[in-house]
């Protein structure tokens, strides 16, 4: 008697990204609910399971839904590339970044958090940790939950900048801020969709306010995200007023610990690398935006270093002006070169490093990896189908280097998460695609009529 389950997922190869990193050729992937109960072979998993549906065949490779461990799902999705791609960190954040985003109403914010829901889902990312969202949390925690990722969020909080005026919070406010979310959005969907305690970072934080989000992550249980060290700003405020870099200082709040993502971390020396690896944290590289925004990550930033040394490095695909895109596999591809060329060494971040960055770092960086980033029994059913009837597919020789070098998410044929389809032959099941384009398109043109912001576009539009 075969034991029932909801779906068989079937596949040319199944790159599980378990423990001895197994691909398993003609391989299955067994789900009941929500869970993952049997990977293996696709003859023993059909001699044991009687599934409801049976997907895939041998055209597909099937793999772990990839983690983007930093994402700004508001403020820029609707004004992608509106920004010019010629300024400088300084000029790109506060005289462009912080504009936009206070333009943003709650509907546009709701529309803004699905449309990058969708183009990650769409492109094989299944799980997200969130830059910040700028105002309305409720609104965007209610899109994500009807598309259907794996997200962890939170509010936009700081309380040291006074302009915009929009975003001004006195400590109290910001503190009540991360309150109100770790109470209301703690979990939604059996944990699909969970609130973090996340702060802008650079200098743009009081000491209080570090501390208070500290201690709110340790009383909800939660991790804790934030930016830091992109450009030479962060390093040179911190020497300025306390007379060290960030990370010293951080360290002395007692702000860094194993639940701690930090973005970026471009501009550290070896003594902040020491005490992040001491103190166990996460870093997200974000690799498109270090080279669009300039912040000079091939010159002097440490991230073979810091994997020596033992720190979980993810990645993450940042803003839609930074990077422009959501497609994570763009991302692990400039992940796996850049250092091969910075430091003239091939060695440097085989793609298959680089693919272990994108699915099981992220879940470390996301406190989850006993949920997902592998295709294993107990996980999360998060999986995805890749079609390799496709130019950038054929021949199939090295699925690895296939996956790093020659795909991105235009092959993404179907996605599950949590046991749930959400993509099927490419496109979405839970939203209507036709109606969300036309919406972004006319909110894109209205946000950035509303922001002041002139179009520098350089060619003449006639």
């Amino acid at each position: 008697m075969k034991e029932a389950v909801d779906t068989i997922i079937k596949g040319w190869y199944v790159v599980t990204m378990n423990a001895t990193r197994d691909v398993i050729r003609n391989g299955a992937v067994a789900i009941r609910g929500r869970d993952i109960v049997a990977v293996g072979k696709a003859s023993d998993i059909e001699s044991k399971y009687q599934a409801s549906q049976t997907v895939g065949g041998d055209r597909f490779v099937v793999t772990p839904g990839m983690v983007n461990s930093h994402i700004h799902i508001t403020g820029e999705p609707l004004t992608r590339g509106y920004v010019p791609d010629d300024t400088p960190f300084e000029e790109n954040v506060f005289m462009w970044l912080c504009p936009l985003y206070a333009t943003y109403n709650a509907a546009e914010e709701r529309l803004s958090a699905q449309l990058a829901a969708v183009e990650m889902l769409k492109s094989g990312t299944t799980s997200f940790l969130e830059a910040g969202t700028i105002h309305y949390l409720d609104d965007v925690v209610d899109g994500l939950l009807e598309v259907g990722i794996r997200g962890r969020v939170g509010r936009w909080v700081w309380d040291l900048p006074p302009e915009p005026a929009v975003y001004k919070q006195e400590t109290d406010e910001a503190i009540k801020h991360l309150e109100r979310q770790l109470t209301e959005h703690r979990s939604h969907a059996d944990g699909r969709i969970q609130a973090w305690s996340i702060l802008v970072g650079h200098t743009t934080c009081s000491d209080p306010l570090w501390k208070a989000a500290r201690s709110l992550a340790d009383q909800y249980g939660t991790g804790m995200s934030f930016h830091m060290s992109p450009a030479k700003l962060d390093p040179e405020t911190f020497l300025a007023e306390f007379g060290h870099r960030p990370m010293v200082h951080l360290a002395e709040l007692g702000i860094l610990r194993p639940d701690v993502t930090m973005t970026h971390c471009v501009q550290v020396d070896n003594v902040e690398l020491a005490i992040m690896a001491e103190t166990g944290v996460s870093v997200a590289h974000c690799p498109t935006t270090a080279l669009k925004v300039s912040y000079g990550v091939t010159q002097v930033g440490k991230m073979p270093e810091m994997v020596q040394s033992g720190i979980n490095v993810a990645i993450g695909t940042d803003g839609n002006n930074a990077s422009n895109y959501s497609d994570l596999h763009r991302a692990t591809y400039l992940v796996a070169g850049l250092f091969k060329d910075a430091r003239t060494d091939p060695q440097m971040f085989p793609a298959e490093k680089a693919y272990e960055m994108a699915t099981l770092g992220g879940a470390a960086a996301m406190g989850a990896s006993s949920e997902i980033g592998s295709l294993e029994v107990g996980k999360r059913a998060d999986v995805v189908l890749h079609d390799t009837d496709r130019p950038e597919w054929r021949p199939l020789l090295n699925v690895m280097n296939q996956l790093v070098w020659s795909a991105d998410g235009r092959g993404v044929h179907t996605v599950f998460v949590d046991g749930v389809k959400v993509v099927e032959a490419g496109r979405m099941l839970t939203v209507d695609e036709e109606r969300m384009w036309a919406e972004c398109q006319a909110a894109g043109e209205s946000i950035t009529a509303r922001s002041g912001l002139p179009d520098k576009a350089k060619f003449p539009v006639l």
